[in-house]
């Protein structure tokens, strides 16, 4: 018997709230002490289509996702035809035998079939056969035998702001569930049970982010909804009145670049939020943002393109585009989270880096990390540290004599004046070449000396910007990982198995993709004795930028770009297969 270890599956077609009732699981399993971590997959329509939703629970930390489920439970037939291999042997399908006849003779035999009244419950007590995912939630937790008691806080938490008509409705329909499995006496192979643990949150990547932009002290939001970074959106504006600021959804992406540079130049921490197509058009106010030397942070989240692709699937073939997006010379400091502590503490340094080098600033995830939740402890607060840079004060402002907002500097970087300071502090801003005054000016010598201004910052952040990459693992290890964004879960994944073999490895995640950490990267690969680059992308946008910049190229690859992250079993394979071949 497996005691806290289990994966749990829901399916049905989109609208049956398996999305909600998903993260029910997660939180229900967190509130007892346990580590989770889960998945969605749905299609890119606006209405039908096949939804899941994966929650791996586990007593030891868990990093991501993997191939097999325990239990199934199928809201329609399509779940059952499309997931019943993905079950482990001796695992559970859990379905409605009235509403959704399956002859049980052409399928599986190792496995146990539950059938539970689903819709006719939902109906009966909940008056709605939506309702069939909270009778499926009671009758999962009632087959791995965890106390309803939780399950009942966290549902009256969940529907805390509504009626209490609806929240014992809700009660009633998962407990009908969990009654009628209990009575069946089933025994099943895994089991939940509480344990003491320290407080956990479940959260997304996209919630942790904003979580990280209100510690920064950001004052400013503006987006348009774009999958897979929209609940972004959706999260700040719960809590613009808590905490102080402005959420705005313009009616497109150059709106929305271009209001948060706006709100960046006048003073207060602005962030907007896109995926590829998004940013496409956000690429001619990333120049601007360059140009006028002025903050803003852009979270992309990427997914599969080109063009609209695979709205809804994850992908990691936007680095080298952003890189180089805005035509000209544009600097702009880049960064990968690789999980959702990353997505906090990333955060709160993109709002920093924007502040201080006075650029734009870009911080990538991707559909895997954005829109998956993970139980987490609570951030350290106190790791997000507040540096607005070089900025005049108004005290100061008021002995300045002669003010040149891009004066020329050592290190590129010119004191930074908020508009309406003092009279002394006047300035011109705009998106043509300037003088250090700001004003029009194309002549030869100064077009020369502010391209070195603005590039003298960018080698100022390339030489501060610390832990531009993080390894874990030995430093002896027979092969390393090179690898970023959120491959870093099943990688990590991976890793943990293998050390149970004594088989030891290490990972090099890539945090800062620009500046590049090109001796970091560099001194791995020479001290190394195999390594193997893992990316979810057709083109390889790491692997070409390691090429580029430390001349040396890695022969062991594994690139995935079907939409779907990779499995932590698929990296675990190709391990044991190189570690046989060498």
């Amino acid at each position: 018997m497996e005691i806290n270890k289990l994966v749990w599956k829901i399916g049905g077609e989109a609208g049956y709230g398996i999305m909600s009732i998903g993260l029910m699981f997660s939180k229900v399993c967190t509130r007892a002490g346990l580590y989770v971590y889960d998945y969605a997959e749905y299609p890119s329509l606006i209405r039908g289509g096949h939804n899941t939703y994966d929650v791996r629970v586990e007593q030891e930390e868990i990093f991501s996702q993997i191939r097999l489920v325990d239990i199934l439970v199928a809201l329609n037939e399509e779940t059952v035809r499309l997931h019943i291999n993905e079950l482990t042997s001796s695992g559970a399908l859990i379905y409605d035998g009235d509403a959704t006849p399956i002859d049980l003779s052409k399928l599986r035999k190792d496995i146990i079939y539950i059938s539970v009244p689903l819709v006719k419950i939902a109906r009966e007590i909940g008056k709605d056969p939506i309702m069939r995912n909270t009778v499926s939630l009671g009758a999962s937790f009632a087959l791995v035998g965890l106390d309803f008691d939780i399950v009942r806080g966290v549902i009256e938490d969940t529907f805390s702001g509504k009626d209490k008509e609806i929240i014992d409705t809700n009660v009633s329909t998962a407990k009908a569930g969990y009654d009628f499995v209990i009575a069946k006496n089933i025994s099943f192979k895994n089991k939940l049970q509480k344990v003491k643990s320290p407080l956990r949150m479940v959260v997304s990547g996209n919630e942790a982010i904003g979580m990280g932009a209100i510690k920064a002290g950001m004052k400013f939001f503006c987006a348009y909804p774009m999958t897979p970074t929209s609940s972004i959106l959706h999260f700040l504006a719960a809590y613009d009145r808590d905490y102080s600021y402005v959420v705005k959804q313009a009616e497109d992406e150059i709106s929305a670049i271009n209001m948060a540079i706006g709100a960046g130049f006048a003073g207060v921490r602005a962030m907007t939020a896109t995926s590829g197509g998004g940013y496409c058009l956000m690429v001619e106010g990333v120049g601007l943002a360059t140009m006028s030397e002025t903050p803003v942070v852009i979270i992309e989240g990427m997914r599969g393109g080109p063009s609209t692709g695979l709205p809804t699937w994850t992908d990691q073939s936007d680095l080298r585009f952003i890189i180089h997006s805005s035509h000209g010379d544009a600097p702009k400091i880049v960064l990968a989270a690789g999980d959702h502590e990353d997505c906090f503490y990333l955060t709160g340094d993109a709002f920093n880096y924007a502040d201080r080098y006075q650029m734009p600033i870009v911080l990538i995830t991707d559909k895997h990390l954005a829109e998956g939740h993970k139980s987490v402890e609570r951030f350290d607060q106190n790791k997000i540290r507040v540096d607005r840079g070089f900025m005049i004060s108004e005290k100061d402002a008021q002995v300045i004599t002669d003010y040149k907002r891009y004066k020329f500097t050592e290190n590129g970087i010119s004191l930074r004046a908020i508009p309406g300071l003092s009279k002394n502090t006047l300035f011109l801003a705009g998106s043509d070449e300037h003088d250090e005054y700001g004003s029009f000016d194309e002549d030869a010598d100064n077009r020369r000396k502010m391209m070195e201004k603005r590039s003298r910052k960018f080698d100022l952040a390339n030489a501060e910007i610390k832990n531009k990459t993080r390894l874990y693992g030995s430093e002896k290890a027979l092969i390393s990982i090179i690898s970023w964004g959120s491959t870093k879960a099943m990688i990590r994944e991976a890793m943990k198995w293998l050390s149970k073999e004594e088989i030891e490895i290490n990972f090099m995640q890539v945090i800062c993709l620009n500046p590049f950490p090109s001796r970091e990267i560099k001194d791995l690969l020479l001290k190394s004795k195999r390594v193997l680059i893992i990316e979810t992308s057709k083109s390889g946008d790491l692997l070409s930028l390691i090429k580029e910049n430390t001349l040396m190229d890695i022969k062991d690859r594994m690139l995935k770009y079907d939409g779907r992250p990779f499995y932590p079993e698929e990296i675990y394979d190709k391990i044991k297969e190189m570690m046989k071949n060498s």
